[in-house]
């Protein structure tokens, strides 16, 4: 069923153009991870038999590592329970990733956000699975049901504060930039009801472990290299057609320009007459503007041999220009 829109949608939209606006580069990978985001809670009704519901997209370990249920894995973060829920995460998803993307480029930051994606769901997977094994605690957490894109955002908190020195605002208290995730972590779990902890501590751990493996690893990235020449394939047929129908920017008339040859450069389509330098069509044999026969030569810079054997000043050749061409 499609969402009615509240009061926080219009004012996360507002703050998004004007964002947008502002930024000479429009970072596209952030504004798609905005609009899939939105467009999966309003659930519009071109997409309602497109989009499974939310109970079919859960985020529970139980049902994923016992259905080997991958599209609870994947979807899970990409939904949210509330117009509150979704608008507080795009505006962090908003900060973060026009700084992220405007540093690294849109296919960086592509390959960055999968990456974190699946590392944070499979690290909480992971936890909740051990949990279960050593503490047995299974209500808690391996039964939990969670969704929302929180665990990439706090992934990607600690992926920008990485090598901040700085310090930041968490809730009210002042931290160094770099423990801020941490402490979100600690507060909001402590403030917030309902919220998963597994799934804000797996996003901590995979930006960790994303940070430890892109420090480790030497040569191109495996997964930017595939979304990049993703992207060119799919820009291939685009540029196809614009060269296909690009405008040609060859003369065929005689009526060119009039000067000293830039640098022997001809054009497709034109003869220069070597008396005056006038660019007249290949299908005329005779210069349009002073009358000289294609190929002729001999004529010095001061005067010009017409057709009819007058001879041609420099100054009458500038009159019959007037005359011709206004």
């Amino acid at each position: 069923m499609e969402r009615r829109v509240g009061r926080l949608l219009p004012l996360l939209a507002v703050h998004t153009v004007v964002e947008y606006c502002r930024l000479p580069w429009k970072p596209p990978v952030t504004a798609g991870l905005l609009a899939a985001n939105t467009l999966i809670y309003l659930r519009p009704s071109f997409l309602h038999h497109i989009l499974p519901p939310i109970r079919e997209v859960w985020f529970n370990p139980y049902l994923i590592l016992k259905h080997k249920e991958l599209k609870r894995f994947f979807l899970s973060a990409f939904y949210h329970v509330g117009e509150s829920h979704l608008v507080y995460n795009m505006m962090s998803l908003l900060w973060k990733g026009i700084q992220l993307e405007t540093s690294k480029g849109s296919v960086e930051f592509a390959s960055m956000v999968a990456a974190l994606l699946t590392m944070s769901q499979g690290i909480t997977l992971l936890i909740a699975k051990s949990l279960l094994l050593f503490f047995d605690y299974e209500k808690p957490f391996y039964s939990e049901y969670a969704v929302g894109f929180s665990g990439v955002l706090f992934a990607m908190k600690v992926v920008l504060n990485s090598q901040s020195e700085n310090y930041a605002y968490v809730h009210g208290l002042v931290v160094p930039a770099r423990y801020a995730a941490w402490a979100e972590l600690i507060l909001i779990q402590m403030f917030v009801p309902g919220v998963s902890f597994l799934g804000h501590l797996g996003g901590i751990l995979a930006g960790l472990l994303y940070l430890k493996l892109k420090g480790s690893y030497s040569g191109p990235d495996p997964l930017t290299s595939i979304i990049r020449n993703f992207a060119g394939i799919l820009s291939w047929p685009l540029k196809l057609m614009r060269s296909l129908f690009r405008p040609r920017r060859q003369r065929i008339s005689g009526r060119g320009t009039v000067g000293a040859s830039q640098g022997g450069r001809t054009v497709s389509g034109v003869w220069r007459c070597q008396a005056c330098t006038f660019d007249n069509s290949v299908w005329l044999s005779v210069c349009e503007m002073c009358g000289t026969s294609r190929g002729g030569s001999g004529f010095s810079s001061r005067q010009l041999q017409h057709q009819d054997g007058d001879d041609l000043t420099l100054a009458e050749i500038r009159r019959r220009r007037i005359e011709r061409f206004g």
